[in-house]
């Protein structure tokens, strides 16, 4: 009885590890178009990454920055067209129709693919816009979480765990109400 719920219980930890793994995995081992730090239109692809080094020096984020102060934000332009034409970044605090500008470079070629920028973000919510002056115009936008808790990727990363528990807790609740594991007990104290 007690190998049974030894391997029952094993079995649940290895369901829940393996549920779970997508989270730990998250940025890291994606292709381009599953990357959530990448906005694409048609066939050309824009890459965000937000760096603080101030405090982090290896960290770098894409839309939930951790802590208020200067970010230095980096834009690949993946697709060499979005090379050859005027590319312009504006970051705005709240949506993009309103809110105060904290950051904008004005329409440039970048033949290396990489815009730079460093804007201090505060707690909030901003607005990142990138547009390109080609025909038609192209718009990525970004939403920034600065300093704040997304609750429904907390609430996402939480269910495989707790659906785990609650597994356990019901075959726990099984074993211990079933006649084996009651004859089982009764055998062990009666041996004493």
């Amino acid at each position: 009885m007690v190998k049974q719920l030894i391997q029952t219980g094993i079995a649940a930890i290895v369901l829940v590890a393996t549920l779970y793994t997508g989270n730990v995995i998250a940025h890291g081992r994606v292709s381009l178009e599953e990357d959530s730090c990448v906005r694409q239109i048609g066939e050309n692809m824009v890459h965000l990454s937000a760096y603080q080094p101030q405090y982090d020096e290896s960290g770098h984020y894409c839309t939930d920055i951790p802590m208020a102060g200067d970010t230095y934000l980096v834009i690949d332009l993946i697709d060499s067209a979005l090379r050859n034409m005027p590319v312009a970044v504006k970051v705005f605090r709240g949506s993009e129709s309103e809110g105060e500008t904290v950051l904008q470079l004005p329409a440039e070629y970048h033949p290396d693919g990489v815009i730079n920028g460093v804007g201090t973000l505060e707690k909030g919510l901003y607005s990142l816009v990138i547009t390109a002056e080609g025909i038609p115009p192209l718009k990525y936008q970004y939403r920034l979480r600065v300093e704040m808790v997304d609750y429904m990727k907390l609430l996402r990363a939480s269910i495989a765990p707790m659906m785990g528990l609650l597994l356990l807790i019901w075959l726990a609740f099984r074993i211990k109400r079933s006649e084996r594991f009651r004859n089982w007990l009764a055998s062990r104290r009666s041996g004493r």
